[in-house]
């Protein structure tokens, strides 16, 4: 595998027509057809923050280390919010292919291949404040399975697949990035740092946990006892927690409760911070000129 730059691979052929749960499809895959894996050899598999959490947990690594060293990075809007694929290999395979055997983590896999060839779809109609879940179809030439004499509904088809799991842990987070498309181009580009608590609390949630757990943090936030160590324990209490604090950093919802004057404190320590930043420029400054001017004579050295 190249490691000057990552794959970002296919693009699937989504079938325009919205289903419902109730649609019907004709669709089977199974190991005897000979398109068998030929999906996961041109993967393009859009990661959702439940997706890197599972599968950080079934190769036993953390997220940082999964988002590290198995996902590749893009752009979900021209405001630069980040998305995170699974990385591929080359020739376009998923890295978590096992040979002819099929996907190597098969129980844990994303929501996007448990889907397939459905795509679940959040559309919110206007002044609606939330979201309705329908589907479409994707129909690949590549792909056989359609053209199996097996016919199932939508909700069947989620159910088998075990959907429902995923979709659970994956709502609020829809719900977040249709906001933040519905809001319309923003004036100019969001704060970096907002950008960077976006990447964090949603896939890298080992930081995110160390961030909360931060002094700093806890000196901005009144947050019990019990909600630290309930986070230490369960990764999915945490997953629930970031999607409120991004309402908040993103929308300013404010459901977490800050300190009395905390915001003010961070305010008067940065402009310490800078102080001191401004006086260690200015000395510095000063002893390399004195340096230097001390260089231009004999010294003080010499012999008289």
């Amino acid at each position: 595998m190249s490691d000057s730059k990552p794959n970002i691979p296919f693009q699937s052929a989504v079938m325009p027509k919205a289903l419902s749960a109730e649609s019907r499809i004709q669709f089977r895959c199974h190991g005897g057809l000979s398109c068998f894996n030929a999906c996961c050899k041109q993967a393009d598999v859009t990661l959702t923050p439940y997706d890197i959490l599972r599968l950080s947990r079934r190769l036993g690594t953390t997220t940082t280390a999964f988002v590290r060293d198995c996902t590749v990075p893009f752009q979900m809007d021209g405001d630069g919010l980040p998305g995170v694929k699974l990385k591929t290999d080359d020739s376009g395979a998923c890295l978590q292919l096992d040979g002819e055997s099929g996907c190597g983590v098969y129980a844990d896999r994303p929501t996007v291949c448990r889907y397939y060839p459905a795509a679940l779809l959040a559309l919110r109609e206007k002044d609606s404040p939330k979201a309705e879940e329908r589907y479409s179809l994707v129909k690949e030439s590549l792909c056989k399975g359609h053209e199996q004499p097996a016919e199932i509904s939508i909700a069947d088809y989620r159910a088998e697949q075990g959907c429902e799991a995923f979709d659970r842990f994956n709502r609020e987070w829809y719900e977040l990035i249709l906001k933040k498309k519905s809001a319309g181009p923003g004036v100019g580009r969001p704060p970096r740092t907002s950008l960077q608590l976006f990447f964090m609390a949603s896939y890298d949630l080992d930081t995110f946990r160390r961030f909360l757990c931060s002094e700093n943090f806890r000196k901005s936030y009144t947050l019990p006892d019990d909600f630290y160590a309930g986070i230490q324990q369960d990764d999915e209490a945490l997953l629930r927690f970031s999607y409120r604090f991004l309402r908040q950093v993103l929308f300013g919802e404010h459901s977490i409760q800050e300190v009395a004057h905390a915001w003010e404190r961070r305010v008067e320590q940065r402009r310490e911070i800078w102080e001191a930043r401004r006086t260690f420029e200015a000395e510095r400054h000063m002893a390399a000129e004195d340096l230097k001017d001390g260089a231009g004579g004999d010294g003080g050295c010499g012999v008289a």
